[in-house]
């Protein structure tokens, strides 16, 4: 028994050493230890779980920080699936989306992208007040997976993979200004005509 718990041991220790991870075991820790959080709705709710979930993973969320995060915005739609026999709706699709921003070094955009969650519900036409209280509730669902999803989006940026963005918008932003600093050269360098003097009669 003593050898097969030392071996059980041994295969662990090796296995992690390899960087194997079980399913559901596998850290939470993001490459960004630091994030400042903002929103277009800055005590919103879903900001405001974002910043709770982020701060739990160990991140230090504050204003100042290299790389920002603005949730430009998040949109609320549903549309109808199908009908009950007296022809009013009773299913719907929820669809909730969040559009967000990722800037680093002088403000520079690094990615801009939005992550979307959709369910469905039925809704009871005898029980309209059940079925509203169960679609706020579907709704809260959505914006704690939207949290989730933004999370595990964060997750996945690699040290190497923020490098290449910011010099990717390092040289957008180089392009831009050389073109206007070329621009307003030309503008500089044009000779400028002389109002045209009418004679007086």
């Amino acid at each position: 028994m003593i050898k097969r718990n030392v071996l059980v041991m041994g295969l662990a220790i090796l296995l992690s050493a390899c960087g194997f991870q079980l399913r559901g075991t596998g850290t939470t820790a993001l490459t960004l230890k630091e994030l400042d959080v903002s929103a277009r709705d800055a005590y919103g709710q879903t900001v405001t779980e974002l910043t709770k979930t982020l701060k739990n993973s160990g991140v230090n969320v504050h204003q100042g920080a290299e790389y920002k995060l603005f949730l430009a915005s998040e949109n609320e739609s549903s549309r109808s699936l199908s009908y009950n026999g007296s022809n009013r709706s009773a299913e719907y699709e929820l669809t909730d989306t969040l559009n967000y921003e990722l800037r680093g070094e002088r403000g520079l955009l690094l990615l801009e992208d939005k992550t979307q969650v959709q369910k469905v519900y039925v809704q009871d036409s005898n029980n309209l007040a059940g079925s509203d209280q169960e679609a706020s509730q579907i709704r809260r669902e959505m914006r704690s997976q939207l949290v989730q999803n933004m999370v595990l989006r964060l997750q996945l940026l690699t040290p190497e993979q923020l490098d290449k963005l910011q010099t990717a918008a390092d040289r957008k932003a180089k392009a831009e200004q050389d073109a206007l600093d070329a621009a307003k050269k030309i503008e500089d360098e044009t000779p400028r005509q002389s109002p045209v003097e009418v004679p007086a009669r």
